[in-house]
């Protein structure tokens, strides 16, 4: 049996016309590749794009137009792993309404500095979004000011749902839609409009497999807490699952997925690299779900949200550099050699003739583990694949090096 509603589709329609000035119609676009590869019609709905980089500000906005003026006078507080830390940052400043952001101390750099831009305070605090949401639930009692819910609050589920009317009057027979799942508000909004739209419509969830709460409470009926959260795609680490959104998400959500954080570190950089799409871990789980064969596609047509962009310039400098390697277009190796003049002019000459570029090199004589008269390199080539590496070993071999690949 249903349950009752908490948004409408009315709701949503409302927060389209709150939104109408500030969020900006994101762009969807067909993925060429996975399309060709899943015979299917596959787009992406790139929230990336959108305003301070992520869906977040549609949600925000909606449920800071909606408070009275004399509550935006007294400022609002939100915590945040990022995103909507942002988007609230943002409408508060439209609304000349001061916004204090409860933070986890390990929030990306580039996502803190987002929210300070937009002249919110930020206070970092907990090792992840549970702690910071229960420092600035005190700080609420503390102050009185409007505590604004990153995802379980009728208003911002409205705001997000403004994404399926988006989508649905672009492409009315759309058949599947994929979507990342935290706490949970994206997936409601967009599911009860897409379903009050057309019924028969598939609305399918992603969780990252360290921190799969939802799932787990989607699968039992019930709400299950994750005893700690581990993922790469930070702004779905949401440990306790809120009860108000799993019961949207049991009546509105037809199946539920999880892709692992290698699996998401692959479609950052397919992203990357095939469309030229800068995309945070959260933004990336939907593609990855598609990618790594865990939603039924086949003949039909579906949309994957990209959610956000904010990824940090470390995390994705590292899922880069495993990327590269994973493919066989980077090989790091240490190598013992005699330390004598001319040892690394003959090792680079063996490089030059397979083909290798030298991107990097470490050479060190001082190690207690070598040998008197003994030297180590360790060294990073940019190569041509699988087997190019293959050679590259066989020659150094051939040459006497012992070596190592790392």
């Amino acid at each position: 049996m249903k349950r009752k509603k908490m948004v409408t589709l009315d709701n949503i329609k409302e927060a389209k016309e709150n939104l109408k000035d500030v969020a900006q119609n994101t762009p969807l676009t067909l993925a060429p590749i996975l399309s060709e590869l899943f015979r299917s019609e596959i787009y992406f709905k790139k929230e990336n794009l959108q305003l301070t980089g992520s869906f977040k500000l549609r949600g925000a906005y909606n449920r800071i137009a909606n408070l009275s003026q004399e509550k935006r006078d007294k400022g609002v507080v939100a915590a945040s792993a990022g995103n909507h830390a942002q988007g609230l940052a943002y409408a508060a400043k439209q609304f000349g309404c001061n916004a204090t952001i409860f933070m986890p101390e390990a929030t990306p750099l580039t996502k803190v500095s987002g929210v300070k831009s937009h002249g919110a305070e930020v206070v970092l605090t907990g090792e992840n979004f549970d702690e910071a949401y229960a420092a600035a639930m005190k700080y609420k009692e503390e102050n009185g000011v409007e505590f604004i819910h990153p995802f379980a609050d009728d208003d911002v589920i409205a705001g997000q749902g403004t994404i399926s009317l988006e989508l649905l009057e672009e492409i009315p027979d759309l058949k599947q839609i994929i979507v990342p799942i935290g706490g949970g508000g994206l997936i409601a909004g967009i599911a009860i409009a897409a379903k009050a739209i057309n019924p028969d419509i598939k609305i399918i969830g992603v969780v990252a497999s360290g921190a799969r709460g939802m799932k787990e409470s989607y699968k039992s009926q019930s709400p299950i807490d994750s005893a700690s959260v581990r993922t790469i795609a930070d702004g779905i680490a949401v440990r306790d699952v809120n009860p108000k959104l799993l019961d949207i998400i049991i009546d509105y959500v037809d199946h539920i997925v999880e892709v692992t954080d290698n699996e998401i570190a692959n479609a950052i950089l397919f992203l990357l690299e095939k469309h030229k799409l800068v995309v945070e871990g959260a933004g990336a789980v939907a593609t990855a779900a598609i990618m790594h064969d865990k939603i039924e596609i086949e003949d039909s047509k579906v949309c994957a949200i990209i959610s956000g962009g904010n990824i940090d310039v470390t995390m994705l400098s590292q899922i880069i550099e495993k990327g590269l390697v994973k493919s066989y277009r980077k090989m790091n190796l240490i190598i013992k050699l005699m330390d004598k003049p001319g040892s690394l002019t003959k090792l680079s000459e063996i490089f030059k003739e397979c083909g290798a570029n030298i991107v990097q090199i470490d050479y060190d004589r001082d190690s207690v583990k070598l040998e008197f008269g003994e030297a180590q390199i360790t060294i990073s080539l940019e190569t041509k694949g699988e087997e190019h590496q293959r050679v590259i070993g066989e020659k150094l071999k051939q040459n006497g090096y012992r070596f190592k690949q790392i």
